[in-house]
């Protein structure tokens, strides 16, 4: 049987390891195994780094590190796919990365699965809707920051239309690296 590898992304920045609790869960989510991450993260410097846990459903294969810098992101090139599938987070990141390649001039991409908008090739969205951040029932990946901002009651789960999204003042993008990053001008091209 094929080995299929799994990663987590999670933020550090001066030695601080970051939402550890949720990667934690996901993991074990992914593999039915309890790992404690704290055990194989050791930040090399104090600067924001990416920092990329590669395992499979035995073992942590590798711990990596990255700078990170942050991507401009304002325009979206909506991508209609119904056989998308990504619920675990997947080394594998062909689809993804085949659509994002077709982003045009657009910084990003969002997924609208069976008419539903889903997620970006990078992370959970939001939109603020009726006086409330929503996020996505049926989102491709449950990422770690959505997890607790929903723990948290700072977002609700529901369907987010396309027509919804085109119509909202207010997006937000969400994942380990950005954590909730308002986008004050936003535009979108089917």
């Amino acid at each position: 049987m094929e080995d299929i590898k799994y990663f987590e992304t999670i933020r550090c920045e001066d030695f601080e390891i970051f939402n550890l609790e949720y990667h934690n869960k996901r993991v074990a989510n992914t593999i039915g195994l309890n790992i404690n991450l704290q055990e194989y993260i050791y930040p090399i410097s104090n600067e924001l780094l990416r920092c990329k846990v590669i395992y499979n459903k035995n073992e942590i294969i590798d711990v990596l590190y990255f700078p990170y810098k942050k991507r401009e992101i304002n325009s979206f090139k909506i991508i209609f796919d119904d056989k998308i599938e990504y619920s675990k987070k997947y080394i594998d990141r062909e689809k993804l990365d085949e659509h994002f390649s077709n982003k045009e001039d657009c910084d990003e991409v969002i997924f609208v699965k069976n008419g539903i908008v889903t997620d970006t090739s990078i992370a959970n969205i939001a939109i603020y809707y009726e006086n409330s951040w929503i996020t996505s029932k049926k989102c491709l990946l449950k990422g770690t920051t959505r997890a607790r901002l929903i723990e948290e009651k700072k977002l609700i789960e529901k369907d987010i239309s396309l027509e919804m999204l085109k119509n909202v003042s207010q997006i937000a993008l969400m994942n380990a690296m950005i954590d909730f990053d308002i986008i004050k001008n936003h535009s979108f091209k089917v």
